[in-house]
């Protein structure tokens, strides 16, 4: 499945959708008034109209787009931003509106505001308990990424996170000023939350169950920034995957995990054991498993992960170690497979992180693990047009139970390797 959001975000349907946009010109043969939007940085014309404007409004218009003409060319009349408006619509292919309708001027709109993120944060379906606060807080400096914008990715990519957040318990991380900033974590759902945001006690702690896009744009909304998710479903006691994280001492050296995640993957292979692996956004990688349909428990999961991580410290001991305190590792990758355990987190797929760069845990294709990976392309901006270009890597992840773990872990037993 690819991010096609021009027409996932905006298919044809019975009623209408409704933006604010902006005047870039006017077409003189047909006295069409042409409209534009802010898309990142770039100022890009998304279509134009005629239907809908009164004739005393639309002759105003044209007085107004001729006396202020930057430049003609042939029959295109072409302007600075300046004059907003909002405009229905039914639908937008290849960048353009499709039966764009006038409905108003806005003359105290600042043009600046009339967004590609706004397009998409106010036209889709969630609850109507949802306010978006301050829409333009600035939440990355570089790439600059406001509060909206951070909405508009998670609603563009809820249909590759949400699977991976439904049924499970969720920790986040607020950073209430942006990133960098303050921090904390969050477990318990707090008493101001919606009525339709799911919950499920474990502990004490009353924890979000984040199963569909109103509760991800809710959060988005309390700058919830990275999503943090249990190995297992809240109606399990076993694990669906396993993940090896793989982490380096810092980002100078992430050819380890690369060099790690490849040595995995040759083991892997021999096995038959399909693997999925993704950046963590921060300075490893991390690599699933899918054990979705089979009966292994915590207990049988930890003598692979055992075993393969002490294999692989036996086979490169001057690289990679599985010591536990940081201060004993020096520069080695710890393999951490401790981490995969009942009431263990690990980073979801396509969470951003509160990194520099606007990071995300992106999922890659194994071939895309070599000398020329770094975390740094894999952020908010990238990661979408990714999706607009390529299939998601884990598209089949929930497909796959990978049945030889069960031989493996049986013989493994049998030989008492662990």
């Amino acid at each position: 499945m690819k991010l096609d959001h021009l027409k996932t975000l905006f298919p044809i349907k019975d009623s209408h959708y409704k933006g604010c946009f902006f005047i870039v010109g006017l077409n003189k043969k047909n006295y069409h008034f042409r409209v534009g939007i802010c898309k990142g940085k770039d100022i890009i014309e998304i279509g134009s109209f005629s239907e809908g404007i009164g004739k005393h409004e639309a002759d105003t218009l044209i007085k107004t787009i001729l006396s202020n003409k930057k430049q003609t060319e042939d029959d295109l009349v072409s302007v600075d931003p300046g004059i907003c408006i909002t405009l229905y619509f039914r639908a937008i292919e290849n960048n353009q509106l499709i039966d764009p309708y006038f409905d108003s001027f806005q003359l105290e709109q600042h043009w600046k505001r009339c967004t590609w993120d706004r397009l998409i944060v106010e036209n889709t379906p969630v609850y109507n308990e949802i306010n978006i606060t301050h829409p333009d807080k600035t939440i990355w400096e570089e790439p600059f990424i406001t509060k909206e914008a951070f909405i508009s990715y998670l609603i563009q990519i809820s249909p590759f996170i949400l699977p991976f957040l439904q049924n499970r318990i969720l920790t986040t991380i607020r950073y209430p000023h942006g990133v960098p900033g303050e921090a904390f974590f969050q477990k318990n759902c707090p008493n101001y939350a919606p009525s339709f945001v799911q919950t499920e006690k474990r502990d004490d702690i009353q924890y979000i169950v984040c199963d569909h896009l109103s509760t991800l744009v809710w959060l988005g909304n309390q700058l919830a920034i990275e999503y943090h998710v249990p190995f297992q479903t809240i109606d399990s006691s076993k694990p669906l995957e396993i993940v090896f994280d793989l982490d380096p001492p810092n980002k100078d050296h992430f050819s380890l995990a690369i060099k790690a995640a490849l040595e995995i993957k040759n083991i892997f292979d021999r096995f038959n054991i399909k693997s999925y692996p993704k950046l963590s956004g921060s300075k490893g990688l991390q690599i699933h498993i899918p054990i979705n349909n089979t009966s292994l428990t915590y207990n049988d999961t930890k003598i692979f992960t055992t075993f393969i991580a002490t294999y692989l410290v036996e086979l490169h001991p001057n690289d990679f170690t599985i010591e536990r305190m940081k201060k004993n590792r020096g520069n080695k990758l710890y393999i951490d497979y401790i981490q995969h355990a009942e009431g263990k987190t690990i980073i979801c797929p396509y969470s951003t992180r509160g990194k520099k760069y606007a990071t995300v845990a992106a999922p890659l294709f194994w071939e895309e693990i070599n000398e020329n990976l770094r975390i740094e392309d894999f952020n908010i901006p990238s990661v979408l047009k990714r999706l607009t270009d390529k299939s998601c890597p884990m598209n089949d992840f929930f497909d796959q139970d990978n049945p030889s773990l069960i031989e493996i872990i049986a013989s493994l037993k049998a030989k008492n390797i662990y």
